[in-house]
């Protein structure tokens, strides 16, 4: 009977153990749902594989180390979930910081390429403006000399002017200017 006991023991104690990483898996699950799947999933720590036991003696030496063996079973399974468990959540963890550092990097050259294309805007404003200027500046120094070379023409033409009645008076009179005589003289 006693033997029994021990395998039946055996046999629900590795059951109770799968149930449990299954539970906190599925709680892990719900809690992370905008991580993919794939990272979510937790292997079962499959059964250790026991060696075949050897023909019971009926010593309570025999059932001792049977039971010994459960127990060292047990806790190296629990640490092997435990294990697992934590390496899942660590990698969940490391995939959620790696997708959230990519959306700010995608944040951020969204607003430093916002912020170029505003300067853009801003310098090619201020471009066309400084351009109008100096179109304007050009027109008014081009409007200036016909101003000026409009002025000498008239000077030009009353100077003609003076200098025709000039010598129209020096023809009535019979009188020849010095001046030019003074370039002609030796």
């Amino acid at each position: 009977m006693g033997e029994e006991e021990a395998n039946t023991m055996e046999a629900s104690e590795p059951k109770e153990l799968h149930q449990e990483p299954v539970k906190e898996e599925e709680k892990e699950a719900v809690s992370q749902s905008d991580v993919p799947e794939e990272k979510n999933v937790i292997p079962v720590p499959e059964k250790v594989a026991t060696a075949p036991e050897p023909a019971p003696d009926k010593s309570p030496n025999s059932r001792d180390s049977v039971l010994a063996r459960v127990e060292t079973e047990k806790k190296l399974a629990l640490v092997k979930a435990w294990e697992e468990n934590e390496k899942a959540k660590v990698e969940n963890r490391a995939h959620k910081k790696i997708s959230a550092i990519g959306s700010w990097e995608s944040t951020k050259k969204a607003g430093v390429e916002a912020e170029l294309k505003r300067i853009e805007e801003k310098l090619e404003k201020k471009k066309a403006e400084y351009a109008e200027k100096m179109k304007n500046k050009v027109a008014e120094i081009h409007k200036a000399a016909e101003e000026k070379r409009a002025m000498i023409e008239a000077k030009r033409g009353e100077d003609f002017l003076k200098i025709e009645e000039t010598a129209v008076k020096f023809r009535a009179t019979g009188y020849t200017p010095k001046k030019l005589l003074s370039c002609f003289s030796s």
